[in-house]
Protein backbone atom coordinates (compact mmCIF):
# COMPACT_ATOMS: atom_id res chain seq x y z
CA UNK A 1 0.00 0.00 0.00
CA UNK A 2 1.24 3.69 -1.03
CA UNK A 3 2.40 6.01 1.83
CA UNK A 4 0.19 8.84 2.03
CA UNK A 5 1.28 12.62 2.27
CA UNK A 6 -0.44 15.33 2.84
CA UNK A 7 1.04 18.82 1.13
CA UNK A 8 0.25 21.94 2.57
CA UNK A 9 1.60 24.69 0.09
CA UNK A 10 -0.08 28.10 -0.94
CA UNK A 11 1.97 28.30 -3.77
CA UNK A 12 -0.02 26.47 -6.56
CA UNK A 13 2.87 25.97 -8.96
CA UNK A 14 5.50 24.21 -5.72
CA UNK A 15 2.02 22.34 -4.92
CA UNK A 16 1.42 21.48 -8.05
CA UNK A 17 5.36 20.24 -8.93
CA UNK A 18 5.27 18.70 -5.08
CA UNK A 19 2.42 16.50 -5.92
CA UNK A 20 3.90 15.28 -9.48
CA UNK A 21 7.04 14.67 -7.81
CA UNK A 22 5.78 12.35 -5.01
CA UNK A 23 3.41 10.89 -7.21
CA UNK A 24 6.11 9.89 -9.64
CA UNK A 25 8.07 8.04 -6.32
CA UNK A 26 4.73 5.86 -5.58
CA UNK A 27 3.06 8.08 -2.66
CA UNK A 28 -0.13 8.72 -2.54
CA UNK A 29 -0.31 12.55 -2.27
CA UNK A 30 -3.50 14.87 -0.94
CA UNK A 31 -2.58 19.15 -1.24
CA UNK A 32 -4.26 21.78 0.38
CA UNK A 33 -3.33 25.41 -0.13
CA UNK A 34 -3.27 26.31 3.67
CA UNK A 35 -6.13 25.49 6.32
CA UNK A 36 -6.78 26.84 9.96
CA UNK A 37 -8.56 23.79 10.98
CA UNK A 38 -5.30 21.76 10.14
CA UNK A 39 -6.31 18.79 13.14
CA UNK A 40 -9.65 17.69 11.37
CA UNK A 41 -8.23 17.84 7.54
CA UNK A 42 -5.05 15.18 9.34
CA UNK A 43 -7.83 13.12 10.83
CA UNK A 44 -10.09 13.21 8.07
CA UNK A 45 -6.82 12.93 5.54
CA UNK A 46 -4.82 10.28 7.84
CA UNK A 47 -1.42 11.04 6.11
CA UNK A 48 1.92 8.72 7.04
CA UNK A 49 3.49 12.57 6.69
CA UNK A 50 2.79 16.36 6.56
CA UNK A 51 4.78 18.17 4.13
CA UNK A 52 4.37 22.16 4.57
CA UNK A 53 5.55 25.35 3.83
CA UNK A 54 6.45 27.40 6.52
CA UNK A 55 4.81 30.96 5.45
CA UNK A 56 1.18 29.91 4.62
CA UNK A 57 -1.31 32.59 4.87
CA UNK A 58 -3.73 31.73 8.32
CA UNK A 59 -2.08 29.64 10.56
CA UNK A 60 2.24 29.19 9.50
CA UNK A 61 3.64 25.97 8.99
CA UNK A 62 5.35 26.28 12.18
CA UNK A 63 2.08 26.51 14.14
CA UNK A 64 0.64 23.96 12.25
CA UNK A 65 3.61 21.57 13.38
CA UNK A 66 3.08 22.54 16.96
CA UNK A 67 -0.69 21.95 16.43
CA UNK A 68 0.05 18.59 15.31
CA UNK A 69 2.64 17.50 17.49
CA UNK A 70 0.51 18.44 20.63
CA UNK A 71 -2.41 16.65 19.79
CA UNK A 72 -2.45 12.81 21.01
CA UNK A 73 -4.10 12.04 17.79
CA UNK A 74 -1.57 13.45 14.99
CA UNK A 75 2.14 13.83 17.24
CA UNK A 76 3.41 10.60 15.75
CA UNK A 77 2.61 11.57 12.34
CA UNK A 78 6.43 13.20 10.96
CA UNK A 79 5.99 16.51 9.68
CA UNK A 80 8.67 18.37 7.03
CA UNK A 81 8.95 21.45 7.19
CA UNK A 82 10.08 23.69 3.80
CA UNK A 83 10.95 27.25 3.26
CA UNK A 84 13.09 29.82 2.17
CA UNK A 85 14.13 31.35 5.58
CA UNK A 86 17.49 30.14 7.09
CA UNK A 87 16.41 26.82 9.42
CA UNK A 88 18.31 28.76 12.34
CA UNK A 89 15.63 31.68 11.98
CA UNK A 90 12.38 28.94 11.91
CA UNK A 91 14.34 26.11 14.79
CA UNK A 92 14.14 29.72 17.20
CA UNK A 93 10.15 28.83 17.57
CA UNK A 94 11.05 25.45 18.76
CA UNK A 95 8.23 24.24 16.55
CA UNK A 96 9.11 20.40 16.97
CA UNK A 97 9.37 19.65 12.99
CA UNK A 98 11.14 15.83 11.89
CA UNK A 99 12.89 17.57 9.25
CA UNK A 100 13.65 21.22 7.29
CA UNK A 101 14.22 21.48 4.02
CA UNK A 102 15.39 24.55 2.25
CA UNK A 103 13.38 25.78 -0.57
CA UNK A 104 14.75 25.83 -3.61
CA UNK A 105 15.11 22.15 -2.88
CA UNK A 106 16.52 19.16 -4.94
CA UNK A 107 13.75 17.05 -5.46
CA UNK A 108 15.58 13.54 -4.80
CA UNK A 109 16.76 15.28 -1.39
CA UNK A 110 12.73 15.74 -0.82
CA UNK A 111 12.35 12.09 -1.65
CA UNK A 112 14.72 10.85 0.08
CA UNK A 113 13.93 12.66 3.50
CA UNK A 114 10.73 11.24 3.11
CA UNK A 115 11.47 8.09 2.72
CA UNK A 116 13.57 7.96 5.73
CA UNK A 117 10.97 9.26 7.83
CA UNK A 118 8.14 6.71 7.00
CA UNK A 119 9.87 3.25 6.18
Amino acid sequence: MKKKILVIEDDTDILEITTSVLNQAKFDVSGSEGTNDIIDLVKSQQPDLVLTDYMLPGLSGGQICTLLKNNKDTAGIPVVLMSAYKKEAIAIGNFSFDAYIKKPFDINYLVSVIRKLIN
